[in-house]
Protein backbone atom coordinates (compact mmCIF):
# COMPACT_ATOMS: atom_id res chain seq x y z
CA UNK A 1 0.00 0.00 0.00
CA UNK A 2 1.32 3.43 -0.91
CA UNK A 3 1.80 6.29 1.52
CA UNK A 4 2.51 9.97 0.90
CA UNK A 5 5.23 11.97 2.64
CA UNK A 6 6.22 15.62 2.54
CA UNK A 7 9.31 16.59 0.60
CA UNK A 8 11.99 17.36 3.19
CA UNK A 9 15.75 17.82 3.36
CA UNK A 10 16.00 14.09 4.01
CA UNK A 11 14.18 12.96 0.85
CA UNK A 12 14.66 15.92 -1.51
CA UNK A 13 17.59 14.45 -3.46
CA UNK A 14 15.89 11.08 -3.79
CA UNK A 15 12.79 12.82 -5.12
CA UNK A 16 14.58 14.85 -7.77
CA UNK A 17 16.53 11.74 -8.74
CA UNK A 18 13.35 9.91 -9.78
CA UNK A 19 12.88 9.54 -13.52
CA UNK A 20 10.42 8.15 -16.00
CA UNK A 21 11.18 5.99 -19.01
CA UNK A 22 12.77 7.63 -22.05
CA UNK A 23 9.52 7.69 -24.05
CA UNK A 24 7.75 9.59 -21.23
CA UNK A 25 10.22 12.42 -20.64
CA UNK A 26 8.36 14.85 -22.92
CA UNK A 27 5.17 14.34 -20.92
CA UNK A 28 6.42 14.91 -17.37
CA UNK A 29 7.78 18.07 -15.77
CA UNK A 30 10.81 17.38 -13.59
CA UNK A 31 10.25 16.94 -9.88
CA UNK A 32 12.80 19.67 -9.17
CA UNK A 33 10.75 22.18 -11.22
CA UNK A 34 7.56 21.03 -9.49
CA UNK A 35 9.09 21.48 -6.03
CA UNK A 36 10.34 24.94 -7.05
CA UNK A 37 6.85 25.78 -8.33
CA UNK A 38 5.40 24.82 -4.94
CA UNK A 39 7.65 27.42 -3.30
CA UNK A 40 6.29 30.28 -5.42
CA UNK A 41 2.75 28.85 -5.54
CA UNK A 42 2.19 27.86 -1.91
CA UNK A 43 -1.22 26.39 -2.75
CA UNK A 44 0.64 23.50 -4.43
CA UNK A 45 1.20 20.43 -2.26
CA UNK A 46 4.13 18.27 -3.43
CA UNK A 47 4.31 14.75 -2.02
CA UNK A 48 6.62 11.79 -2.37
CA UNK A 49 4.95 8.44 -3.00
CA UNK A 50 6.33 5.55 -0.95
CA UNK A 51 5.92 1.82 -0.74
CA UNK A 52 7.25 1.17 2.75
CA UNK A 53 10.74 2.77 2.70
CA UNK A 54 11.10 2.94 -1.08
CA UNK A 55 10.22 6.21 -2.82
CA UNK A 56 8.36 5.10 -5.94
CA UNK A 57 7.00 8.37 -7.28
CA UNK A 58 5.93 11.97 -6.87
CA UNK A 59 2.73 13.96 -7.14
CA UNK A 60 1.58 17.52 -6.64
CA UNK A 61 -1.94 18.85 -6.31
CA UNK A 62 -3.68 22.04 -5.26
CA UNK A 63 -6.77 24.14 -5.25
CA UNK A 64 -5.99 26.25 -8.30
CA UNK A 65 -6.14 30.00 -7.71
CA UNK A 66 -7.64 30.67 -11.15
CA UNK A 67 -10.78 28.55 -10.80
CA UNK A 68 -10.81 27.50 -7.11
CA UNK A 69 -10.99 23.82 -8.15
CA UNK A 70 -8.77 20.87 -7.31
CA UNK A 71 -6.09 20.12 -9.88
CA UNK A 72 -3.59 17.30 -9.99
CA UNK A 73 -0.62 19.17 -11.41
CA UNK A 74 1.89 16.31 -11.42
CA UNK A 75 2.01 12.60 -11.00
CA UNK A 76 4.88 10.34 -11.92
CA UNK A 77 6.10 6.89 -11.02
CA UNK A 78 9.82 6.10 -11.15
CA UNK A 79 10.58 3.99 -14.24
CA UNK A 80 11.69 0.90 -12.31
CA UNK A 81 8.38 0.87 -10.39
CA UNK A 82 6.05 1.37 -13.35
CA UNK A 83 3.44 -1.24 -14.32
CA UNK A 84 3.23 -2.49 -10.73
CA UNK A 85 0.00 -0.70 -9.75
CA UNK A 86 1.61 2.27 -7.98
CA UNK A 87 0.05 4.85 -10.31
CA UNK A 88 -3.47 3.56 -9.73
CA UNK A 89 -2.96 3.17 -5.97
CA UNK A 90 -1.52 6.68 -5.73
CA UNK A 91 -4.28 8.27 -7.76
CA UNK A 92 -6.99 6.49 -5.77
CA UNK A 93 -5.38 7.53 -2.47
CA UNK A 94 -5.07 11.14 -3.61
CA UNK A 95 -8.70 11.18 -4.74
CA UNK A 96 -9.75 9.89 -1.30
CA UNK A 97 -7.94 12.87 0.27
CA UNK A 98 -9.45 15.37 -2.15
CA UNK A 99 -12.99 14.00 -1.74
CA UNK A 100 -12.83 14.70 1.99
CA UNK A 101 -13.33 18.35 1.04
CA UNK A 102 -17.10 18.42 0.59
CA UNK A 103 -17.06 22.04 -0.61
CA UNK A 104 -16.01 20.88 -4.07
CA UNK A 105 -17.12 18.09 -6.38
CA UNK A 106 -14.64 17.85 -9.24
CA UNK A 107 -10.96 17.37 -9.96
CA UNK A 108 -9.03 18.39 -13.08
CA UNK A 109 -5.72 17.34 -14.57
CA UNK A 110 -3.83 17.90 -17.79
CA UNK A 111 -2.42 15.07 -19.86
CA UNK A 112 -0.70 14.65 -23.19
CA UNK A 113 -3.01 12.51 -25.32
CA UNK A 114 0.07 10.70 -26.66
CA UNK A 115 0.73 9.40 -23.13
CA UNK A 116 -1.55 6.42 -23.67
CA UNK A 117 -0.81 4.68 -20.36
CA UNK A 118 -1.57 7.86 -18.38
CA UNK A 119 -4.81 8.47 -20.28
CA UNK A 120 -5.92 4.87 -19.66
CA UNK A 121 -5.11 5.16 -15.95
CA UNK A 122 -7.09 8.37 -15.58
CA UNK A 123 -10.03 6.95 -17.51
CA UNK A 124 -10.06 3.81 -15.31
CA UNK A 125 -10.33 6.10 -12.29
CA UNK A 126 -13.30 8.00 -13.75
CA UNK A 127 -11.69 10.96 -15.51
CA UNK A 128 -12.92 12.03 -18.95
CA UNK A 129 -11.71 14.65 -21.42
CA UNK A 130 -13.72 17.85 -21.09
CA UNK A 131 -12.69 19.53 -24.35
CA UNK A 132 -10.31 22.10 -22.85
CA UNK A 133 -6.72 22.28 -24.06
CA UNK A 134 -3.93 24.25 -22.37
CA UNK A 135 -0.80 24.28 -24.49
CA UNK A 136 -0.07 20.65 -25.30
CA UNK A 137 -2.14 19.26 -22.44
CA UNK A 138 -5.71 18.07 -22.81
CA UNK A 139 -7.81 18.53 -19.70
CA UNK A 140 -9.55 15.63 -18.01
CA UNK A 141 -12.16 16.03 -15.29
CA UNK A 142 -13.62 13.79 -12.63
CA UNK A 143 -16.97 14.70 -11.07
CA UNK A 144 -17.73 13.16 -7.70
Amino acid sequence: MVTFKEITQENFWDCIGLSVSEDQTDFVTSNAVSIAQSKVQPECIPLAIYDEDAMVGFLMYCIDEDDSEYWIYRMMIEKKYQSKGYGKQSLEKLLEIIKQDTTRNKVFLGVHKESISAVKLYERCGFAFDGQVFGSEHIMRLDY
